[in-house]
């Protein structure tokens, strides 16, 4: 299907054209693709259309149950977990090439699934891709330790594959989620079992084929689609489950840090939910440029980020010229046809979510925040939101302090560099901040006292693979990306020998 490359909206709507009959729609596990044991189905539908795409397997305990029994059988047979670290770098950059083979196919599968424009699909994909090489090539590179010991002694520190993983991984970027979970699990040995959200879980489907075909062993990678409350659930409550890693929001991750302790004490890794701040001080150079980069850090993806600058605090001085500018930028950025490589934005992913940004505008209005932008429902068919920017925004207003997930701006001012801190790290999260400075003095001090996983300086998630993702506070404890991911799907062994004289 990638014979040509498709270039206009109408390249796109005739290759989805030839997708949608041919949609794999049922789970993958232990190397075979069959129903869920029920033979229960859910629709996913195209939120841009409305049109059901497929009536796909929805997995519940049963499912579970038997995926982590070929999870578990597989590792102990070992063909994978105690294969060679090149070997399964060799696999694993099969997959990759795989990948980048049908990367328009698995572009328009999530553009279909949860409506974000082809365009950022097709960057999303060339991150998965990259995050697969990237961690392939980390396997044989990851080394144990001697410990510093006499003559007589010698200890050894080896890092061993955990087991079975549960990666349960988000709709809003489907298919590079599930690379950063699955690559360093798989990498390090792991049989892994990826349960995709119910509003995307096709391009996890089309990957288990992709998998298969490069060569990863039966029973080591599986895919369970369904609900969180079903399948999800028992994967989190299973006995035989050594690992959960999970992104979504901080509700879900508690829940599945409870289920953990109910359960074997399994590890958890996770990356919840974002209220971020983008910091503007008065002495950043080119306001228009800046004021676009801060559009876009809450617009992109049409605001569904877990890093999403949600919170913009500018410098009291510049206030009122720079957010004129980012009105402005945001007006560029309104949503359109997903399959339209122009769209900057395109749908949100259903109903539900749709239904939750507009309570959120109206809750803004109610408040007393000064709409500047936005906050109309856009008439036709499709469920679209356009570029929202509240001005005017206090503290205690739920659109300064719940996670909205869309593309709504809450504006605040600051007069100095105390204030802006304390009004950046005044959240319960703390995933992502940014600020921006031409003061290398002010960079330093303030990157050190934001509360963030991640700080960004004159950029806006700028980060590559060679860095680690992840948030403090309800934000999560876990980090995707970089090699000290793959070092958390290991185990660490002692070995100590006693050495004849």
């Amino acid at each position: 299907m990638n014979v040509t490359i498709p270039a206009t909206k109408a390249d796109w709507q005739a290759l989805a054209e030839t997708l949608i009959p041919c949609l794999e729609s049922r789970a993958f596990i232990d190397g075979a693709f069959v129903d869920a044991t029920s033979g229960e189905t859910f629709a996913t539908v195209n939120p841009a259309t409305g049109e059901t795409l497929a009536y796909v397997a929805s997995c519940d305990a049963a499912d579970a149950e038997l995926a982590v029994s070929c999870a578990r059988a597989a590792h102990a047979r070992g063909e994978w977990a105690r294969l060679a670290p090149g070997r399964r770098k060799q696999t694993l950059l099969k997959l990759a090439e795989l990948m980048e083979a049908h990367q328009h196919e698995l572009a328009l599968l999530d553009t279909l699934d949860m409506g974000k424009p082809i365009s950022s699909s097709l960057g999303d994909i060339n991150g998965a891709i990259g995050c697969l090489r990237y961690t392939a090539e980390g396997i044989d590179k990851v080394y144990g330790e001697v410990a510093p010991t006499g003559e007589d002694s010698l200890g050894l520190v080896l890092r061993e594959p955990l087991g079975v993983v549960a990666a349960i991984v988000p709709w809003n970027f489907p298919l590079m989620m599930t690379a950063w979970k699955i690559a360093p699990a798989l990498a390090a040995g792991n049989s892994v079992i990826l349960k995709p959200s119910e509003k995307s879980p096709l391009s996890a489907l089309r990957l288990a084929s992709l998998a298969r075909e490069a060569g990863i062993p039966r029973g080591v990678f599986q895919v369970l689609p369904g609900f969180g409350h079903t399948v999800g659930k028992d994967l989190a409550l299973s006995m035989q489950v050594d690992c959960l890693a999970f992104t979504g929001s901080t509700a879900v991750g508690k829940q599945l840090m409870q289920y953990a302790g109910q359960s074997n004490l399994k590890r958890v890794y996770l990356e919840c939910g974002g209220k971020s701040p983008n910091i503007v001080f008065a002495d950043c150079k080119n306001l228009g440029q800046v004021a676009r980069h801060a559009a876009a850090a809450i617009f992109h993806n049409q605001g569904e980020v877990c890093i999403a600058g949600s919170r913009l605090l500018v410098e009291n001085a510049i206030r009122k010229e720079f957010v004129d500018k980012v009105v402005e930028a945001a007006k560029t950025m309104q949503p359109g046809d997903p399959l339209d490589p122009q769209s900057f934005m395109g749908a949100m992913v259903d109903e539900a979510q749709y239904r939750r940004v507009l309570d959120y505008i109206e809750q803004g209005r109610e408040e007393g925040a000064r709409l500047r932008s936005g906050g109309q429902v856009l008439e036709g068919p499709g469920l679209f939101i356009p570029p929202t920017i509240f001005d005017g925004v206090t503290p205690a207003m739920a659109i300064s302090r719940e996670e909205i997930f869309g593309p709504v701006l809450a504006v605040f001012g600051f007069d100095s560099e105390e204030e802006a801190v304390a009004m950046a790290n005044d959240s319960d999260y703390g995933l992502a901040a940014g600020l921006w400075s031409q003061d290398i003095d002010r960079i330093m001090r303030v990157a050190r006292r934001l509360q963030s996983g991640q700080v960004f300086v004159n950029n806006w998630a700028g980060p590559d693979m060679t860095v680690p993702f992840g948030g403090v506070k309800q934000s999560g404890n876990g980090r995707d990306k970089s090699l000290h991911a793959l070092t958390e799907y290991t185990e660490l062994k002692t070995v100590w020998m006693s050495l004849a004289p």
